[in-house]
Parts: structure tokens; C-alpha cells; sequence
């Protein structure tokens, strides 16, 4: 069995996670629900959603999870939940933005006309936090954000940031998760300049078995990758994590009494072991391109979800 950590009391407090449906994101919000945290889960797939929070109440009796209609992948579907939510008024105390898609083998766009590792990973996520700002900051919420251990190299193509001119499957992905993590540096920067009171902090699962490189017919992947098929013997072997281990490092990220801001989380080995706090890969650790991040994700998301004029 992985090693499991402690989670505080949450009863009373609000917690999102995206991604919950399957995968480290259920591991995510059935732990936070165990503890007592009523959960919202944003969802692509009703089925799967209902299914997801099935399960969580059978580890969690009398736990409040909750689904909600989210394609991280349109940017009108962000504002129509974020909306959603503001009207109900309720802080948000924990947000885990987790979801996320991986190498398709051929170059598809968002229904914004974004590269989809980017629009999904990334943008989506970019609206949805900061369409949800005024409920985190009245919770003082903790925002964690999954990046990626394929972030520890490469780079973001400033020049190229929707892959036009090129498309390279793993370089797009590898760009959409530095991207991750430039932003949950920004948005702890910006909160601790202008007195938000959220705190923001990056996590990294190391390897495991999900399904992020599974069969997904929609994305062009009819069957599962080979590199899905070997992490899964890795992790048979005790060579590479299980779900539950890669579930850890985000839940101590968000949960955590030490957890302060702009810290990162990962295994203590860089593919599998018990998570503590890491040094900044050198991928993300320039603020003045987590500002640059910033700014021109604004930009592309447009007026809907900016902070001009706040």
C-alpha cells in the first residue's frame, strides 16, 4: 500500500477538483471528502461523474460530492459554471486543478481555437481560476495545480504558443505543463501583492498508471501507448508510483499545515515515493516569465475572464 497522508478536519469547507472522475483526481476528492470537505466535481462526462461520486460516497458515507457540467476545452462552458457558482455565493476553500489531456498524435484545437494540451491544460484552467477569484479569495482557498514531470525540461515557444508552425505531440505538452506551473506562481505573486489572502502552490504526481496515455478514441488514440503499457509494469514492479502514491503530492499541497505558497510538491523520489516539498524546477522558476505566462493568457482568454479594472 502507498504511503497516505494525514489530512486536517474539513469539515464545513468547499472543495473543488477537477479531473475527479477517474484517475490521481478521484483518489484527490474521495480523500478530501473522507475528511469531511463537501466536493464539487466538474465533469466533461455526466456518467462518469455520477459514477465517480458513487464510489467517493461508498468510501465517504454521508459525504456531500457534488457534480458539475465543465469542458475545460471551451472557454464558454468555464464561464457558464464560474457563473453558476458565483451566483450560489459560497467560498471556495480548496481548488485542484487537475484535469488534463496528453499527446494527442496530431495537432486538434479547442473549440476556441486553441492547441488542445494548451487550451485544456492551461487556459481552461487560467479562466476557470480566475472566473472563480472572488469566491477563493472570500474562502483565503488554497489553489493547487498539477503540473508534470515531463516540465522538468524543455520550454514555452513564446513565438509559437498554439504549435501553428510546428506541432510536436510531446513538445506541446511538455510547454502546456511549464505553463501550469508559471501561472501558480503568478497567481501566489499577484495574491501576496494585492492582499488576496489565496494561496497557491504546484504539485507533480511523478509516474503512475492513469489513463492519460490510455485508448481515447476522441483524440485520435484508438489504443493505449506503449509508454502507457511499460509505466504500468513499472509500477507492478514498484519501480514507478501507483495512483494512490501520485495522489499525495497534490493533496499535501493543498491540505498541508506547512504548505505556505509558491512551493512545490512532488515525490520524494522523482517518479514514486512519499511527497514532500521540492526546488523549483528551472522550467518555471523565473517570475518575470510566470508575469509574462500571465499576461498573455489574459489576452488570449479574453475580457471575460480578466482582472483589468478589479
Amino acid at each position: 500500500m502507498p504511503r497516505t497522508i494525514d489530512i486536517p478536519d474539513l469539515r464545513g469547507k468547499l472543495a473543488i477538483v477537477t479531473g475527479a472522475s477517474d484517475g490521481i483526481g478521484q483518489v484527490i476528492a474521495t480523500r478530501l471528502a473522507m475528511a469531511g470537505a463537501d466536493v464539487i466535481m466538474p465533469v466533461r462526462s455526466p456518467a462518469k461523474g455520477a459514477a465517480a461520486a458513487d464510489r467517493i460516497r461508498q468510501r465517504a458515507p454521508g459525504a456531500d460530492v457534488a457534480t458539475r457540467a465543465l469542458d475545460l476545452s471551451s472557454l464558454d462552458s468555464v464561464a457558464a459554471l464560474t457563473r453558476d457558482l458565483d451566483a450560489e455565493g459560497r467560498p471556495i476553500d480548496i481548488l485542484v486543478n487537475n484535469a488534463g489531456v496528453m499527446q494527442p498524435p496530431t495537432r486538434q484545437t479547442t473549440g476556441d481555437g486553441f492547441e488542445l494540451q494548451l487550451g485544456t491544460n492551461h487556459l481552461g484552467h487560467f479562466a476557470l481560476t480566475i472566473g472563480l477569484l472572488p469566491l477563493l479569495r472570500a474562502g483565503r482557498a488554497r489553489v493547487t495545480h498539477q503540473t508534470s514531470i515531463a516540465a522538468r525540461s524543455g520550454e514555452i515557444d513564446w513565438d509559437d504558443l498554439n504549435s501553428e508552425r510546428e506541432y510536436d505531440a510531446m513538445k506541446a505538452y511538455v510547454q502546456s505543463k511549464i505553463a501550469v506551473a508559471l501561472f501558480a506562481r503568478a497567481l501566489d505573486a499577484r495574491s501576496r501583492a494585492e492582499g488576496w489572502g489565496v494561496t497557491s502552490n504546484i504539485s507533480h504526481p511523478g509516474v503512475s498508471p492513469t489513463n492519460l496515455l490510455a485508448a481515447q478514441p476522441g483524440m485520435g488514440r484508438d489504443r493505449a501507448t506503449s509508454g502507457r503499457r511499460m509505466i504500468g509494469l513499472l509500477s507492478r514492479i514498484g519501480l514507478a508510483g501507483t495512483v494512490e502514491g501520485a495522489a499525495q503530492p497534490a493533496l499535501l499541497a493543498s491540505t498541508g499545515p506547512e504548505a505556505r505558497g509558491d512551493e512545490f510538491y512532488g515525490p520524494r523520489r522523482l517518479t514514486a515515493g512519499p511527497p514532500s516539498r521540492r526546488r523549483h524546477w528551472s522550467t518555471f522558476a523565473d517570475l518575470d516569465d510566470a508575469t509574462r505566462l500571465w499576461q498573455m493568457s489574459e489576452r488570449l482568454v479574453g475580457e471575460r475572464f480578466s482582472l483589468q479594472g478589479d
